[in-house]
Order: C-alpha cells, then structure tokens, then sequence
C-alpha cells in the first residue's frame, strides 16, 4: 500500500521559525542526558540549535533570546509543539486556551513575535524541524562518541556545514546561508543587519544550564 505523501510547505518569507527539542544521547563521561534545541527558518532552511542539561521552560525563554539576537531576519512567527516548555496549554484536568503567562509566551510578546502551537499529536505539523532531527539521528547513530564534549563538536560542526555550504533541494540547490543572501537582496525590509558568512562551527556555541 502506497504510503501517502507528505504535504509542501507553503511558500513563507524569512522569519516563520519552527523549534524544537531532541534528546542528546548520555555519554560516559556525563551524570544525565541532555537537550538539544533546534530552530529552523521555514523559507531558508537556516538552522540554529544550542545545548542544555535541562529541557524547561527557562531555557526554552533562553533559546529564544540567543535565537533573536543570531538570526538575521526579523523573527515574526514560532511554531512549537505542546511541550511545557513552551505553553501551559496543557494542565492536569485536561486541554485550556494558553494563558499568555507563561515565560515562552511573554518573550515572544516582548520581541513581538506570534507563537502558534501545533495540533495536539499531530507531529507531523511541526514536520520540518523534525526532518532536520532525523539528520542529527543519523549522525548520532553513526558515529562513536567517546565524550559528551566530542558529541557537542560533531554536532556543532555538522549544523555550520549544514547552514553554510550544504546545497538544499528546496532552495533550488544552494545553501540556506545563500538562501538568506538571496531574500535579503530582495526583500531586505526583512532583515535587521547584513547577512555574513559565519567563519566556524565555533560561534554556535554550547550553554550548559
């Protein structure tokens, strides 16, 4: 039986992002494991991920912050799923509309963001950030770590490769760096500085919290 195809995302300008948050494997060398957030632009491809001990609600607001301050383009729009580091949508009796209170949802005020969340399990509405973990699945179960700080590198250096000069059939086969480069010379209402090329993985630091 033919599997049914997934549908295309719509065409969307730079600043619809979707986040996430993917389990890191616990390596030898650590006490527990720890998260990986990723951030992905739904017209760019661009990625952004940072790492933490603790998947909450104040690293979530973290992640957001470190997100605004290195994305180029003005952020306008975040699709998350129902996790409580993201909303309060979900409580003990059951589903409520978000009450806006929760830290998530304050920053995005602050920064003048709109956040939607997906469907209750409807993962596949957050598809796009959820295809580019299986990317970071495939690394991780490839490739022998022999420490947590070793696992953080090859991440790290996979996302510059990825961002930078991996070509991406979405974007007619160029790269989400040159992806950005493109829409800023076209529309560069929508960025709030010069888009550069970033000279390593290294300034994708990891925070440990």
């Amino acid at each position: 039986m033919d599997r049914p195809r997934t549908k295309p995302f719509k065409a969307y300008e730079p600043g619809f992002v979707h986040i996430d948050v993917k389990y890191l494997p616990q390596m030898a060398d650590e006490t527990a494991r720890r998260y990986l957030f990723v951030a992905i632009d739904r017209a760019t491809r661009w990625v952004f991920v940072r790492v933490y001990a603790s998947k909450s609600a104040t690293n979530a607001r973290r992640f957001l912050k470190e997100l605004h301050k290195a994305a180029a383009f003005r952020i306008r729009t975040i699709l998350t799923d129902n996790g409580k580091e993201f909303t309060d949508r979900f409580i003990t009796r059951g589903e409520r509309t978000p009450t806006g209170r929760h830290q998530f949802d304050q920053l995005c005020e602050e920064l003048g963001i709109e956040h939607r969340l997906t469907r209750p399990k409807h993962p596949q509405t957050n598809g796009m950030v959820e295809r580019f973990n299986g990317r970071i699945a495939d690394i991780l179960r490839t490739h022998h770590f022999h420490s947590g700080e070793e696992l953080e590198a090859t991440i790290l250096r996979y996302v510059w490769l990825y961002n930078h000069q991996l070509p991406q059939k979405a974007l007619g086969h160029v790269s989400p760096i040159q992806a950005m480069k493109q829409w800023q010379r076209s529309h560069p209402e929508l960025f709030n500085r010069r888009v550069t090329n970033q000279p390593g993985h290294d300034s994708y630091g990891i925070q440990l919290c």
